[in-house]
């Protein structure tokens, strides 16, 4: 990394740390330390290679990373929209993850974590720009940090929702509809 990398990923160190403290962590909902590993993961997979995001735009490797991108930005906008529509956030949209209502509708009837789908997702997205083995470590990383996230703010979820959480974790998946 180049000194101008380095100052890029300190800086948005900083801003993931203030959103993981400020949106989660400080309201006790811990999942946000593991959700921080995430974040960390894919913002330094998109700096390492940003040079090369441009490059050869019409190449397979090139076309799967923009469709993963895409898609991602589709799942999390659609998955947000829910939440904050359907979930009835206490307070603002800035505390969206503090529903008063449990959200089984839309995407939600199928996948129990789509905001985290659309980060592993992303994480896919930006991995496929260049295949390196930083790239295959932090894109491992990036999917365990988000498994564990998701089951850590299940067990948030049954305190806060209790068996209604549980019944809806039966007929739901974790990140992949039918599968997994």
């Amino acid at each position: 990394m180049d000194n101008i990398q380095i100052i890029v990923f300190a800086l948005t160190s900083l801003a993931i740390a203030a959103f993981s403290w400020f949106i989660s962590i400080k309201h006790g909902r811990y999942h946000g330390i593991a959700r921080f590993f995430s974040f960390e993961s894919i913002a330094l997979m998109t700096i390492l290679d940003l040079k090369c995001w441009f490059d050869d735009p019409f190449s397979p490797m090139q076309v799967i990373s923009w469709i993963f991108l895409f898609a991602s930005i589709y799942v999390a906008a659609a998955g947000f929209m829910l939440l904050v529509k359907m979930g009835k956030p206490k307070k603002n949209i800035v505390e969206f993850e503090d529903t008063t209502k449990l959200v089984t509708t839309g995407m939600y009837k199928y996948i129990r974590h789509p905001l985290y789908a659309s980060l592993v997702i992303l994480g896919l997205g930006v991995f496929f720009k260049k295949i390196q083995t930083a790239q295959i470590i932090l894109v491992i990383v990036n999917t365990l940090a988000l498994y564990i996230t998701a089951r850590m703010e299940e067990l948030e979820m049954m305190k806060g929702f209790g068996d209604e959480y549980g019944r809806y974790m039966k007929i739901s998946k974790m990140f992949i509809p039918y599968i997994f």
